[in-house]
């Protein structure tokens, strides 16, 4: 289906996240709902890889639309289906990150409590792919300001592609709302049907 997007939350995020929402109005004021998926994804990588798995089933061809971890995940499934990616500062070999991590954790949105085991590190290594090497497929946006990760590692491992780096920022990646012009052009959604929405107001 062009024009549809399968949103990717990140680690211990969810649909309620500022960016999933922001997205869902402005594809809702297009009256483009049916063409939006944002999936509450399950913790265990394996799970949420069937989740997404379905989603693009159900959209056709949608545009991959990864934060954080969700971006590890949408890089995994853009190689493996040909799709078009949009990473908004993107997790680079998360399995690597999540030694000191095992044990309880929580949902920052749903409060739910879980706990990260070896066997998700292990299920996140499965997904690791050669760097992308296609500028036409892949837009990674980052911010340098970011807490969480360091946006050099993702500047280098996707330096082939269309790399979109502004000064500042932080993790959840401040000003998204300007940016989703953009995005929805990535999609190939024309700008007659957003050109009148005010998207700094979101």
């Amino acid at each position: 289906m062009s024009g549809s997007i399968l949103y990717i939350h990140g680690f211990n995020s969810a649909p309620a996240s500022k960016k999933a929402t922001q997205l869902s109005e402005v594809m809702d004021r297009l009256g483009l709902s049916n063409q939006l998926r944002v999936p509450a994804l399950h913790h265990h990588p394996r799970e949420a890889i069937g989740q997404l798995e379905q989603a693009i089933a159900e959209l056709g061809r949608p545009l991959l639309v990864g934060s954080s971890l969700g971006g590890y995940y949408a890089t995994h499934l853009a190689e493996r289906h040909g799709l078009k990616a949009l990473l908004i500062n993107p997790a680079v070999s998360p399995h690597r990150m999540f030694d000191g991590f095992l044990g309880t954790q929580k949902n920052l949105y749903t409060d739910e409590a879980w706990e990260l085991t070896q066997d998700h590190v292990t299920a996140l290594a499965e997904l690791e792919v050669p760097a992308p090497q296609d500028p036409q497929r892949f837009q990674v946006w980052l911010q340098t300001g970011d807490e969480t990760l360091d946006y050099r590692l993702a500047q280098q491992y996707y330096r082939a592609c269309a790399l979109r780096i502004q000064a500042g920022g932080d993790h959840s990646f401040q000003g998204f709302a300007a940016q989703l012009p953009a995005m929805l052009s990535f999609a190939g959604i024309g700008a007659d049907l957003y050109q009148a929405i005010d998207f700094n107001a979101l």
